[in-house]
Parts: C-alpha cells; sequence; structure tokens
C-alpha cells in the first residue's frame, strides 16, 4: 500500500512524525510504501529553516492508496494555491485523504470537507487565532469538531501538531486492524499518551466511517 505525504514550503518538521510513524510500522507490514510529494519535486524549506527533499511534484505524482496532508504555518499559501486544491480534488476521487494539524485548513479549502465533521489544531501562542475557529469561520459548511480526530469516511482529518501521530496510529487500525496498530504504538513507545489523548480528547466517528 502506498502513502503520499504531502510537504511544502513552511511544514511545521513535527508533521514529518507522520512519515516516522509510517516508517516504524514498515517493521509489522513490509508491504508498506512511503513517498513525499511536494509543489514541485526537490528541495523543501519547512518552518524555521530544515530542508527536506520531496520525491515527486504534484503533477507527476504516482497513484496512491493514501494521501497525507501535512500543516504549518505554510498552510496558508498552500489553500489558496490552485494547484494544490485541484490536486486534492482530483485524487480524492480514488484515494484516502488524511489531513494532520492545519493540513485540514489546506483540504478544508478544496472542499472536500463540505458537509462532513472534521477538526484541525486547536493551541496557538496569543494573539494567533486557533486554526479551529478560522475554520469555522471560513468554512461555515464544515461540521468542526474538537476532537483528536475526525473520521468521516473518505477524508480523515487529524487535530493539532503531536497528535499526528495519534492519527496515524489510527489510519494504521482502519487499514490493517488494531493489531498492526497497537504494535507501532508500542515499538515507538506510544501506548500510554495514546491512550491519554484518546481519553482527553476522544476521536469523532462519523456514520458510515
Amino acid at each position: 500500500m502506498r502513502f503520499g505525504v504531502f510537504i511544502y514550503d513552511g511544514v511545521e518538521p513535527i508533521d514529518l512524525a507522520t512519515f516516522g510513524v509510517l516508517s516504524m510500522a514498515r517493521r509489522i507490514r513490509d508491504d508498506i510504501e512511503i513517498c513525499t510529494l511536494a509543489p514541485a519535486a526537490g528541495v523543501v524549506t519547512l518552518a524555521n529553516g530544515l530542508r527536506v527533499l520531496a520525491d515527486h511534484a504534484l503533477a507527476s505524482a504516482p497513484a496512491l492508496d493514501v494521501l497525507i496532508v501535512t500543516g504549518g504555518p505554510g498552510w496558508t499559501a498552500q489553500a489558496a494555491a490552485p494547484a494544490t486544491l485541484a490536486f486534492l480534488r482530483a485524487r480524492a476521487a480514488d484515494t484516502l485523504i488524511v489531513s494532520v494539524c492545519t493540513g485540514g485548513m489546506i483540504v478544508g479549502a478544496s472542499g472536500l470537507l463540505d458537509g462532513k465533521p472534521a477538526t484541525t489544531k486547536r493551541e496557538v501562542v496569543p494573539p494567533e487565532v486557533p486554526p479551529i475557529e478560522v475554520m469555522r469561520t471560513r468554512h461555515p459548511t464544515i461540521d468542526v469538531r474538537e476532537a483528536s480526530l475526525v473520521d468521516a469516511g473518505p477524508v480523515i482529518t487529524g487535530g493539532g501538531v503531536a497528535l499526528c501521530i495519534d492519527t496515524m496510529l489510527y489510519l494504521l487500525e482502519r487499514l490493517f486492524g488494531a493489531h498492526v496498530a497497537d504494535e507501532t504504538a508500542r515499538i515507538i513507545e506510544y501506548r500510554r499518551a495514546r491512550a491519554a489523548n484518546r481519553g482527553a480528547l476522544p476521536p469523532v466517528l462519523a456514520a458510515g466511517a
């Protein structure tokens, strides 16, 4: 199964934990394939200067089973980028879309969350406005939830920053079963944190998800 992680200038480096969780999960499921996508292939400068290489440009991205949209300060530019939004809409026909953190704002701008429950980043440093409030204001047709993640069926949205780990573990459970998710949580030494997060901010599973 092929997972594509969408990155762009201004992604928060902690959101690369999406790649990290999948990398660890390959020890249990060696059929997991991972690649990175960006508006253009090559060097992508993340928030605060970390530079990584994207494997593929959106225009030449391979077929994917899952597309993961990361978050970070650069989300505002991507939410206004016609090529990015068109790519999301096109891939949604045959690809599971998963956002983490403010990646949900990009997915929301594409229209894929209209009429669906969703979540995004909640905590900020004042005077920044919480993205979850921005989502409510900009996209009134989205049923915005305070949750660690929301599974709306064809789209999964995750909460802010480190909750990307919880979202990826949930994704593994949905795709491969509880054993793979539990084993991955164990080997990344995250079982207690996962349980605590589920208790404090339960996931929302929409009807039919």
